[in-house]
């Protein structure tokens, strides 16, 4: 990626200080042009890199002299409302954002972090995709939106989603209580989410303030007190949030929450590893939803390979890329009679995707076959994103 790509004017002029506000405001605005993820502000021996995260792919978009590196990270701190006479410890803020001609972007947080070369920022920009408010418009296959649908139904249990950060979890969970409200009402719906990243009309959403006394697993021991039949937990971090969580879902309440770990079968295999007991998981445990994004190729410059795919090519709207906008691939595991012994005797990781395998479950892989087939994105990309290689490679 140059910086011509996203239309960038030369900011080799702004060598003075002085003009610093006006280049971070610069940066951020091309960014929003751009529907950049993520911004980063990373310092070098010898310069600031600014990087853009277009569809979940980092590149360098900036080359700034060194000696504006503090001036540029000293405004985001101010534009963050953070302490711009501390530099030797993390801090996390928030942006305001202007609503002048600015109504794609619904919030904007910021991450100041010491490094040798002086302070990393990351400003990551969360967008109003009015296109991905509901269950059916998110891009699940068949048999997983049904599944999702039939969960969503129940009076109690539990439903993890599992992925990196930036794979949709939050969009995900968002849609699935819209699902409740809007077909179950008169449901009590209640979030407990660090920070709050989408607004669900309906429902009560609650802000964990880092470092702060309520903490999740505080929160959430008060709020079963409260009467709240759906529970969504931004994330289970901590063995005391998982067995309260998991409590919950064993005594009339579906909570849905989402956990760090690749595999569906290496979140189950990580409550056990936090203290849950084996007999709880089984109990508690509705589903596991495993998620990923994977960019689609750009329509305008697609081009039909001699295998009858299509492959990438690269133009201006897709800034040589080949690739413009993401789309959703998943696997789901439900809990049935065979995991659930797997699960009771403690197994290993491996033994359980043997199960699964046996089984015919379809894993990411397999999901997003039917998107390579549809010219939808390709299987490079595919297996990039999945961190696998076809049996057939």
């Amino acid at each position: 990626m140059s910086t011509s790509d996203c239309d960038k004017a030369s900011y080799e002029n702004k060598r003075d200080t002085k003009d610093v506000v006006s280049l971070v405001d610069d940066l951020l605005k091309k960014a929003v042009k751009c529907t950049a993820s993520d911004v980063h502000f990373e310092p070098t021996d010898s310069q600031l890199l600014v990087k853009f995260r277009l569809d979940g792919v980092l590149g360098i978009v900036e080359k700034l002299p060194k000696f504006l590196s503090d001036s540029v990270i000293a405004r985001l701190k101010v534009l963050g409302g953070l302490l711009t006479y501390r530099n030797d410890i993390p801090q996390e803020g928030r942006i305001e954002i202007s609503r002048a001609g600015n109504e794609r972007v619904m919030d904007q947080r910021l991450a100041v972090f010491p490094t040798i070369h002086g302070q990393r920022a990351v400003v990551r920009l969360f967008y109003n995709n009015i296109e991905l408010m509901e269950l059916e418009q998110l891009g699940f296959s068949k048999h997983i939106h049904a599944d999702l649908k039939e969960i969503a139904a129940r009076s109690q249990g539990v439903l993890l989603l599992t992925g990196p950060a930036g794979s949709g979890k939050s969009t995900t969970l968002a849609a699935l209580l819209r699902y409740i409200l809007k077909n179950f009402p008169g449901k009590s719906v209640v979030t407990l989410e660090d920070p709050v990243e989408i607004r669900i009309e309906a429902a009560t959403q609650v802000q964990i303030t880092p470092h702060g006394q309520m903490t999740f697993p505080t929160a959430l021991r008060s709020l079963l007190r409260q009467d709240p039949q759906i529970l969504m937990i931004g994330e289970i971090r901590d063995a005391e949030t998982a067995r309260i969580a998991i409590e919950a879902g064993l005594t009339g309440h579906l909570l849905m929450s989402t956990m760090h770990s690749g595999t569906a079968g290496g979140a189950l295999l990580r409550l056990l590893e936090m203290g849950i007991e084996p007999y709880q998981v089984t109990s508690s445990i509705s589903a596991v939803l495993n998620q990923r994004l994977v960019r689609k190729l750009c329509d305008k410059c697609r081009r039909e390979a001699k295998s009858g795919l299509f492959e990438a090519v690269g133009c201006e709207d897709c800034f040589d890329t080949g690739y413009k906008g993401r789309v959703l691939i998943a696997e789901m595991v439900q809990l049935d009679g065979q995991l659930r012994k797997a699960i009771l005797n403690k197994t290993d990781l491996d033994e359980l995707e043997s199960i699964l395998k046996s089984k015919g479950h379809t894993n990411m892989l397999t999901d997003g076959k039917r998107l390579v087939d549809e010219g939808i994105t390709t299987q490079e990309e595919l297996n990039k994103v999945c961190g696998m290689i076809p049996d057939d490679a």
